[in-house]
């Protein structure tokens, strides 16, 4: 019996993660932005610098091997994978985990300056990381093109 019955391509599951990644960064960043509306110009550049400092720290030290781990996972094997393999299944037991810690955090009493910084760490890790999926995309779309 089969588990899954939406069977994609491969490059479907580029596509998704990176766009996925890619529109969890946009409402990062907007969040962010939005709380740095009230900030001085130089408390923004001060807390938006903390935050492309975080945000290299994450890619270089968590993401980019993330993400490797996944392009390999999907580019491996047969052209046709489920539809919601474009992550581990593990991973999808951590999205809640994040997604609370998210609302925790923001209805905390943490000055939202200060998680702004996260968030464009995060933010920015995220939006860099997508760009890798995307990558991989268009070099597989481009072959598959020459290809068929």
């Amino acid at each position: 019996m089969k588990i899954c019955q939406s069977t994609v391509p491969k490059a479907v599951l580029l596509a998704l993660a990176g766009g996925l990644w890619m529109c969890v960064s946009a409402m990062l960043l907007s969040l962010a932005g939005g709380w740095l509306r009230e900030c001085s110009v130089s408390e923004r550049f001060v807390f938006c610098g903390a935050g492309v400092t975080v945000a290299l720290l994450i890619y270089h030290l968590a993401f980019v091997r993330i993400v490797e781990k996944n392009l390999k996972r999907i580019l491996v094997g047969e052209n046709q994978r489920c539809l919601f393999s474009f992550m581990p299944w593990s991973s999808y037991l951590v999205i809640p985990v994040m997604i609370t810690l998210g609302v925790v955090l923001r209805h905390s009493s943490l000055p939202k300056r200060y998680l702004a910084s996260l968030y464009i760490g995060v933010g920015l890790a995220l939006l860099w990381s997508s760009m890798r999926y995307l990558r991989v995309f268009i070099r597989e779309h481009r072959g598959t093109a020459r290809r068929g």
